[in-house]
């Protein structure tokens, strides 16, 4: 017997702030939040006669939006030619290595200081962002965040491939410098 309820009527005032607030913690880029919000509440809207009401509404939404993010960075790196990524979190042999994915924490477990330190790496990110020159700024969210092909944005803003990656080193230099003065 089901013990929570589904209401896709109040999705958008109960919970989009708040997976807003998620996403943007972990992708830094309003727009892409917002998309991913969005494909989450699609996504939600197709499924739920899949939802068991076992957990709550709000616990299953940020469970479909942890997938569409995990989506989201595999498209990047695959856009890079990687598949996926790894990384070495400890000295332990049978688990050093892991998929990234396995490790992704769940948000209620965090510690309210947790969650303060990611929404205040979100706005350092967004900040030094902005503090970047508008052809750099554009430069590095299309090839970065957005993971775009170099040729594609040598095609949209006119310039050469050698250029690009000129700016995308200017600005990941000026957005670590910038980091490290407003975040670390």
């Amino acid at each position: 017997m089901p013990i929570h309820q589904i209401n896709p009527n109040k999705w958008i005032d109960s919970y989009s702030d708040y997976l807003f607030n998620f996403t943007i913690s972990r992708v830094s880029d309003r727009e892409i939040a917002q998309d991913l919000v969005q494909d989450t509440f699609l996504a939600a809207l197709k499924s739920m006669k899949n939802f068991k009401g076992e957990a709550s509404e709000r616990t299953w939404l940020i469970s479909i939006l942890k997938r569409k993010i995990i989506d989201y960075y595999r498209k990047i790196n695959s856009n890079k030619g990687k598949a996926e990524m790894r990384i070495s979190y400890n000295g332990d042999s049978e688990t050093e290595g892991d998929w990234l994915e396995e490790r992704v924490a769940d948000p209620f477990d965090k510690t309210a200081e947790d969650k303060m330190q990611n929404e205040e790496l979100g706005e350092a990110i967004l900040k030094c962002l902005s503090k970047l020159p508008v052809k750099q700024a554009e430069v590095f969210k299309m090839k970065t965040i957005q993971g775009f092909d170099t040729k594609v944005i040598c095609n949209e803003l006119n310039i050469t491939a050698s250029n690009l990656w000129v700016i995308i080193h200017r600005a990941r230099t000026s957005m670590a410098t910038c980091l490290k003065e407003n975040w670390f």
